[in-house]
């Protein structure tokens, strides 16, 4: 009796071997997965992928992402390649947790087919090796409509992307201003100083522990290093810091006594300095995103005559990302769900406010002409500057230790040399 039930089971897990074989679920590609893959044709990849499920683990908390998700994509994914999207919530530190725990019990099957990430945790994602990749120059619409080259593309906050992680969109620090106070705004950091000074008590910009107000030093820093790319090189360099923070430093104090109420205090937040703002203290605010001015206008929050600026050198943009995980059920779902919502359409209809409205990773002069047509005829508002500006002048984020490095000294340096 025991070897006849011995025998009945093991023709069950025969056939259940068999049947998953032949069914086209996530694990269908699972034996093809890894370095396989990457030799393969995309017209293999998206057959393998057709008819799949696809899981995205990504930050849930914004509605309208959420609405473009499930509303614009998934109807559109399924059409365009018979694949099934599943969004699930979870914040970016639990899912590379649940990743980290997952590689320590060398578990090969996971659950999550896409994160959303950038910065330290895709640091810390590709330093314990919890993605799969090379993958992202596999894919066509990273091939053709994205500026390879660019610095913001090949570095997520001073780390090599190395492939890892494909664009998904972006967003760029700008200043704002007021056109009735501000006929023309600087174009580099040495105009900005002498309108300062032109304009005592008009100008501030948030503390260093602000994201704003960190990103404001940045710039400063850039300058006085010669650009972003000697720190994307060097990484978090001291000696870099050493031989330029003095140039920083100076241009810093020297503004400090035009600034609102002499530089005696500075905005704790952006939320502080937008209310300076609003009220006519100042005639400039900040912000990363360069289409954030446009619902303060909306609600009466900033005066109709605000516009924004950036400089001639560049602003500093903070480009998001998608990945893969290394255990991916679905590795080929994952590459032709990924390059779906890199394509020009996913694009643009994200670019919409109507969803989300935040700016593109792809390069605007690289869009087919139907494509670039719709973009010119978007009206994301007359604060916000066009595409071409805003791509031409990006600049991308350097390593985290520098933001932590200026919080640090910021204040011995500054606020406390008056």
């Amino acid at each position: 009796m025991i070897k006849i039930r011995l025998l009945a089971v093991s023709l069950i897990i025969v056939l259940l071997v068999a049947a998953a074989g032949c069914s086209n679920t996530n694990s269908n590609n699972s034996d093809t997965a890894g370095e396989e893959l990457n030799e393969k044709e995309w017209s293999d990849i998206t057959d393998l992928a057709n008819g799949s499920k696809v899981r995205i683990f990504m930050w849930g908390g914004d509605e309208g992402i959420n609405r473009y998700m499930d509303e614009w994509v998934a109807p559109n994914l399924k059409e365009a390649h018979n694949i099934e999207l599943e969004r699930v919530p979870m914040d970016t530190n639990e899912i590379l947790q649940k990743l980290s725990t997952e590689k320590r019990a060398n578990k090969e099957e996971g659950t999550i087919d896409i994160v959303w990430i950038n910065g330290e945790n895709f640091k810390n994602a590709k330093e314990f090796e919890l993605l799969y990749g090379p993958f992202s120059e596999k894919l066509p619409n990273y091939q053709n409509f994205v500026d390879t080259e660019s610095l913001d593309i090949q570095y997520d906050f001073g780390t090599e992307v190395d492939g890892l992680e494909a664009p998904w969109g972006k967003v760029q620090f700008v200043f704002l201003y007021d056109e009735e106070q501000v006929q023309t705004p600087p174009a580099n950091l040495e105009e900005l100083k002498d309108w300062i000074k032109e304009n005592p008590g008009r100008f501030t910009y948030p503390d260093a522990n602000d994201f704003t107000g960190n990103a404001f030093l940045r710039h400063v820093l850039y300058n006085a290093v010669g650009g972003p790319e000697k720190l994307l090189e060097d990484g978090y360099s001291e000696e870099i810091l050493t031989e330029n923070q003095e140039d920083m430093w100076n241009y810093l104090r020297d503004i400090q006594p035009s600034l609102w109420r002499k530089g005696e205090t500075y905005p704790a937040t952006l939320t502080d300095l937008d209310r300076l703002y609003s009220q006519g203290e100042v005639w400039m605010t900040m912000g990363y995103n360069e289409a954030r001015a446009e619902s303060l206008i909306k609600d009466g929050v900033f005066p109709e005559s605000t516009k924004s600026f950036v400089f001639d050198s560049g602003s500093i943009g903070n480009t998001h990302f998608l990945a893969i995980p290394f255990n991916s059920p679905n590795k080929a779902g994952a590459m032709a769900a990924i390059d779906f919502l890199m394509s020009p359409d996913a694009q643009l209809a994200k670019y919409e406010s109507t969803y989300w409205g935040e700016n593109m990773a792809l390069d605007p002069t690289k869009l087919p002409e139907e494509q670039k047509e719709k973009l010119a005829n978007m009206d994301r508002g007359a604060s916000v500057l066009p595409p071409e500006k805003l791509s031409e002048s990006l600049l991308p984020e350097v390593d985290a230790e520098y933001v932590n490095w200026l919080k640090e000294h910021w204040v011995n340096e500054v606020v406390q040399k008056q």
